[in-house]
């Protein structure tokens, strides 16, 4: 029986796979590359406080998500979803020149304006890349490539990240930024010209370009799922409570852990791991169908461990200046963070994975891109309450450690709530348990 992976070097995924990678990625690159530029060059771009164009520069290709999602969400099931995919990659290069254009005049709108079109040629692309799985891969087959997707998106998030903040660092003229994004662009055309056709499933949908009262009706479409709706509430859960976790990475290497940029980077890398890691390991404990007895168990890790870094933060790092990270690696309280970061990753995967096959199969064609629309509405909504509701709590004197504790402790209420609501995902994780005990004799 052929894995996950074989997936990869078929017609039917690998295109999809690699636009999808490389799009992800080129969003990070040239966001991180241009919030670094303008953290440390910001004298010579503006006159508005750091912090506040770290926000703006989030705030903005966030937008796009609450603005046009709905209507992206009509276009795929109106179009064949490939020639969509094909176009949002033509989309992205145009977009590159844009952003070209802002490094060539020095102009930080223009800058600006190329991320919110980034944001909005990734809200285009959303709807197409989740809904076009159930048309080219088999029943059996949707766990292992949503856990591939899910995998290799958080992986080029990482990357990408990493390969913003080091272009921004290194390169002699900002514009080469533009260069790279573009290479990466054409790159990701070029795979898309790959991904085999996928029939609109209405192709005589009439577009509402009305976007307040097209995502109301959108999410009245999921609404009309308890089962889907539900599980589009949990996967909106998940991406605040790793956003949460995700955003205070930095601060909390600094005040916390007293490391430097190295220290940060690996938090990254070992909370990335793991999501990779838990999302590829869901096909095998699933059987290579969807189960979704594993999301509670992806609930309970998220827990626990959550809970278990609150007490695994030391106290009494910080010093003056930062430690190495071979210096803070030699701490077996360092080891206990990594080890929590990671099954937070692990557990996070066993969650995420089959709530998106189980949108995926137990959504109508005819508007499963309008539902993933509404899904990916929610998630950014929750995840601009949760930045929202983390400022607060940090704001309140609340520190970092106990943030995390906090956040675990919601992930129990937002866990009973969607359970209380659908009983049979607890009895499926009893049947699944029981299944893996015998297994295990």
């Amino acid at each position: 029986m052929r894995g996950q992976f074989s997936l990869l070097g078929e017609k039917r995924f690998g295109p999809l796979f690699g636009t999808q990678f490389l799009g992800a990625f080129n969003d990070n690159l040239y966001k991180n590359a241009l919030v670094v530029l303008l953290t440390f060059q910001s004298a010579q771009w503006t006159t508005l406080p750091v912090e506040l164009l770290g926000n703006l520069a989030a705030g903005l290709f966030i937008l796009p998500f609450f603005l046009f999602s709905a209507t992206a969400g009509q276009l795929a099931d109106k179009y064949d979803k490939a020639w969509l995919a094909r176009l949002s990659k033509i989309l992205e290069i145009l977009i590159m020149g844009v952003a070209a254009a802002g490094f060539w005049l020095h102009s930080l709108a223009w800058l600006l304006a190329a991320l919110f079109l980034l944001g909005l040629q990734s809200t285009l692309f959303g709807p197409v890349k989740y809904a076009i799985l159930p048309q080219h891969l088999r029943e059996e087959e949707l766990i292992g490539g949503n856990a591939l997707i899910e995998a290799g998106t958080f992986v080029s998030i990482l990357v990408g990240t990493l390969a913003g903040g080091l272009f921004a660092g290194t390169v002699s003229e900002p514009w080469w930024i533009a260069v790279g994004g573009l290479v990466v662009a054409v790159l990701g055309y070029v795979y898309s010209r790959g991904i085999p056709a996928a029939p609109a499933p209405v192709p005589a949908l009439r577009i509402n370009w009305n976007p307040l009262s097209e995502t109301w009706r959108s999410i009245a479409f999921a609404r009309g799922d308890r089962l889907v709706f539900l599980a589009i509430v949990a996967i909106s859960w998940f991406w605040l409570y790793g956003a949460l976790f995700l955003a205070q990475f930095p601060a909390y290497t600094k005040t916390v852990l007293g490391g430097g940029e190295a220290t940060v980077t690996l938090l990254l890398a070992i909370f990335t791991v793991g999501i990779g890691a838990g999302s590829l390991l869901c096909e095998r404990l699933s059987g290579r169908h969807l189960e979704i007895g594993l999301v509670p168990l992806g609930s309970i890790g998220l827990t626990l461990f959550g809970v278990d870094l609150y007490f695994a933060s030391p106290v009494g790092l910080v010093g003056t200046t930062a430690h190495e990270l071979l210096a803070l690696l030699s701490l077996p309280a360092i080891w206990r963070v990594l080890f929590d970061l990671l099954m937070l990753g692990v557990f996070g995967g066993f969650f995420i994975v089959p709530l998106y096959a189980l949108v995926q199969t137990r959504c109508e064609p005819s508007h499963r891109a309008r539902i993933i629309a509404a899904n990916n509405i929610l998630n950014a909504l929750f995840m601009v309450v949760g930045a929202l509701g983390a400022a607060a709590a940090l704001g309140a004197g609340l520190s970092i450690p106990a943030l995390f504790a906090v956040a675990a402790l919601g992930n129990v209420v937002v866990a009973a709530y969607i359970y209380g609501r659908l009983p049979e995902f607890l009895r499926h994780f009893g049947a699944w348990a029981k299944r893996m005990c015998g297994a295990a004799k």
